[in-house]
This record gives structure tokens, sequence and C-alpha cells, in this order.
């Protein structure tokens, strides 16, 4: 299998690949990590939203809508810090194009 992924992503050595796996590691804890804080320094903490059925949801909602930016900026600058920076750039622009973001690459 680590073959696989090593010409699947076009890297070297399993050192390579076990970086890059970390870096996927750090960077899924710490968008969510991130996130929490972010929503009550912008004042929607959760103890803003009252106490009815759907506000749970709204918080959630937002909280997730928030991991999403925070994890492909944090995914290139850990990249970037392990030395992965052209791996996770390209990776990001592959990405965000298959998203319907690809005009930004142009």
């Amino acid at each position: 299998m680590t073959n696989r992924l090593k010409k699947h992503w076009g890297i070297q050595s399993t050192w390579q690949l076990i970086v890059i796996f970390w870096v996927f590691a750090i960077t899924g804890s710490s968008s969510v990590y991130v996130a929490k804080p972010f929503l009550a320094w912008i004042g929607l903490s959760r103890d803003v939203f009252p106490d009815i059925w759907w506000s749970g949801w709204v918080y959630w909602t937002l909280r997730l809508l928030l991991i999403f930016p925070f994890y492909q900026v944090l995914l290139v600058i850990y990249g970037w810090l392990f030395g992965q920076f052209t791996f996770f750039w390209n990776f990001e622009k592959k990405m965000l194009s298959r998203m319907g973001f690809k005009r930004l690459f142009q």
C-alpha cells in the first residue's frame, strides 16, 4: 500500500510519506481546535445561542464551515514547516479545483 501511495503522490521515500501523514493529522486536529476560540473571538460562542432546538444546529454548522478554511490554510503552513510545501501546495490546488475553485489558480 505504501508503494502505491508513493507512486500516486509522486514521492520518493517512506520518511516523506510519514511526514505527509503527520501533517494531515496535525492539520485536522488544529483546524478543529482553532475554530472554537475563533467563534468566541467574533462573538459567536456557544453561550450566545439560545436554548432553542435549532440553535445547536446553527452553532455546529458555523463551526464546521469555519473548519474548512482553517484546514486549507493550516495544511499549507504545516506543509511548509515540515518541508513539504510543494506537495501540499499542489494538493491544495488540485483539491480546490475539484471543488469548483479552479479559476483561483489560473
